[in-house]
Formats: structure tokens, sequence, C-alpha cells
């Protein structure tokens, strides 16, 4: 029965990730070449609901996220952390390098080309995925690894709409950055 009401929530929250991402954003950009602060705090919405996620549809079993008893070895522990380390310093210092205005659609300068989106032209959502990944390594299940491929699915929502956006922005200039520099990492 867990697993069901798992996937039931899964498949809401993409849901939800659609509506928020494919067309409410969409409709901001069309409209207003930005994000509007109400449709900034639905992504925000998503993306804390999907944070959440763990805590609310986790088999009680799983040990706290902050404890320090989680159940695997010390090299897979430390790889885990590492992951999650490595991942909370790339989505935050790259928002904070980034500027928040901008991080969050409301400020737009142009197409930025240069530090951690000379190497991915989502360095926030790269990092996203290493904290889920090293918190899946962590506490391996079927859950985490579910947990992993929601991260994808609803990350890959929001970066469709943001590249419809930014090819109707820049076209041929971000054709050319497309070109040069991968989606995510090396693909």
């Amino acid at each position: 029965m867990d697993t069901v009401v798992y996937i039931i929530a899964a498949a809401g929250l993409i849901a939800v990730a659609f509506v928020v991402f494919r067309i409410l954003v969409r409709r901001d950009y069309q409209r207003k070449g930005r994000l509007t602060r109400f449709t900034s705090f639905f992504e925000l919405l998503v993306w804390s609901s999907y944070f959440g996620f763990p805590y609310l549809y986790n088999p009680p079993q799983w040990v706290s996220f902050w404890s320090c008893e989680a159940p695997v070895s010390t090299p897979v522990r430390v790889t885990g952390m590492v992951c999650i380390a490595i991942g909370l310093v790339t989505a935050f210092g790259t928002m904070f390098w980034f500027g928040l205005r901008r991080a969050f659609g409301w400020q737009a300068d142009g197409l930025i080309q240069g530090g951690p989106y000379r190497v991915t032209r989502n360095p926030q959502l790269v990092g996203g995925s290493l904290l889920a990944i090293g918190a899946a390594i962590l506490w391996p299940s079927w859950y985490a690894v579910g947990w992993v491929m929601l991260y994808g699915v609803v990350a890959h929502l929001m970066v469709r709409t943001e590249e419809e956006h930014l090819r109707a922005v820049y076209g041929e200039e971000y054709a050319r950055y497309c070109g040069r520099v991968p989606r995510y990492v090396g693909f």
C-alpha cells in the first residue's frame, strides 16, 4: 500500500510541476518576458514539495536524514556526503553567483555563458541532482531511486520551458551556446 501511495503522490507532483512549468511559467515568459512573483512562488512550491517528498512518503523504518545512522558502510557514507556537499555548493553557489533576481526569473541581463554556465547550461539543477543522488546513496531503497527519477522529470519540465524562452529571446546566439555547452553534464 505504501508503494501505491508513493507512486500516486509522485504522479501528482509531476502533474502539478507540468502545470506550473509548462503552463504558468511559459505564459509569463510569453506575456512578460520574465516570471511574476506569483509564478515564482509556485515554482518554489513545486521544488519545496519535491525536497519534502522523502519526509512525507518514505517508509517509517528510514532513519532521519540528519541522523548519522545511515544504513551504509563508511566508504558509501563518505561518497553520499561528498555528493551532497558538491551538490549544495554547486546549486546554491551558482544561484548566488548568478544573482537571486535572475535565478528566480525576475531579471534578464543577456545570455549568461560564463562561470559555471561554461560547463553546463543548468548548473543549479546539476547541483540539485547531486543532492538527490547523495541522499539516495546514504539511504538506499526503491523509494530513493524513485525520488532521484522524480527529480529528473520535474527538472526537465522546467528546463524545456526555459529553453523555449531563451531560444525565443536570444535566437541564434542561444543555438550556438547549446551547440557548445551540454544541457546537463556531458550530454
